[in-house]
């Protein structure tokens, strides 16, 4: 049966078979106030880009007697020719060495580490390793880099790359242990049992079960960690000396005189040094963003 309203009830203009029709989407408001936030934050992003783009552009010469927003008329690659000429492919290659020699070590320790503490919760040693890896998050680098360089000193690794990369490695160590176990203890309980009862080992779960489905976290503490290293500056400037053996921040130093500063190669140089960490999140960009997002979802 249907039901119909009178027509003294009904809406003036409307029969039985045409009623109103309600949206049921709800109005939505915009948001003026977030909107001129992320404007401004864009302006504030984009205006350094483009500065230290159309700068490293520019002769030396005509730096200091131009508008420093404003493009040159005649933009000259000579400042791009003479970064890759000091040695720049050298400074690219250590760094690396050192990204590379850090982060695969890492990542491959503190995975192992993050599944070895959530399955063996029970025991006291583990847990008082995850507390320890806790503590690491606590101290800053900072703290630490005159025992860190007395340390180089003792073992006779001062001014290498080796010098670089232990270090790196201890120090990326404590916040990805932190965020693989939480991915690791994700996985549900009933996995690890059916391997176990199918006849695997531990090992054989770990790379077999806890490793595809922790992927993004794997993922994401690589890039998180290769752009930290990337970037570091303190320790090759404490811990080498000779020009053979530094990094592309460090190198920027090499454009650095007494008296003046040539800019427009130092920009020259940071755009070239800014270019694999472009490449490496443009390829690592979604599953950078589903590891940092994931546990929102969950």
């Amino acid at each position: 049966m249907t039901a119909t309203l009178p027509e003294a009830r009904r809406p003036p203009g409307t029969t039985s078979r045409e009623r109103p029709r309600r949206s049921s989407r709800p109005a939505r408001r915009r948001n003026w106030a977030g909107g001129l936030a992320g404007w401004i934050w864009l302006v504030v992003v984009a205006v350094p880009l483009y500065w230290t783009l159309i700068t490293s552009l520019k002769a030396q010469s005509r730096y200091y007697g131009s508008n420093p927003l404003v493009p040159s008329g005649d933009p000259t690659l000579d400042n791009y020719r003479l970064v890759i000429e000091s040695d720049f492919l050298r400074y690219f290659m250590n760094s690396v060495l050192v990204t590379a020699g850090a982060v695969v070590p890492a990542v491959l320790f503190s995975f192992m580490a993050a599944y070895a503490i959530v399955r063996g919760w029970r025991m006291r040693v583990l847990r008082a390793m995850n507390g320890l890896f806790l503590m690491g998050l606590a101290i800053p680098l900072q703290a630490t880099v005159i025992p860190v360089y007395l340390i180089i000193i003792k073992l006779h690794l001062y001014d290498t790359l080796l010098a670089l990369i232990l270090p790196s490695i201890a120090f990326a160590i404590p916040l990805s242990v932190l965020v693989l176990a939480n991915f690791v203890r994700d996985v549900p309980k009933e996995l690890f049992d059916s391997m176990r009862v199918d006849g695997a080992t531990e090992w054989t779960t770990l790379w077999r079960l806890a490793a595809p489905l922790t992927r993004p976290a794997i993922l994401t503490v690589t890039i998180f960690n290769a752009l930290t290293i990337w970037n570091g500056f303190l320790l090759p400037l404490v811990l080498t000396q000779s020009p053979e053996r530094r990094t592309l921040p460090l190198a920027l130093w090499t454009f650095q005189g007494q008296y003046s500063v040539n800019v427009p190669a130092v920009l020259a140089a940071v755009v070239l040094t800014t270019l694999p960490v472009l490449v490496l999140y443009a390829f690592g960009r979604r599953q950078l963003l589903s590891g940092l997002t994931a546990g929102f979802s969950r």
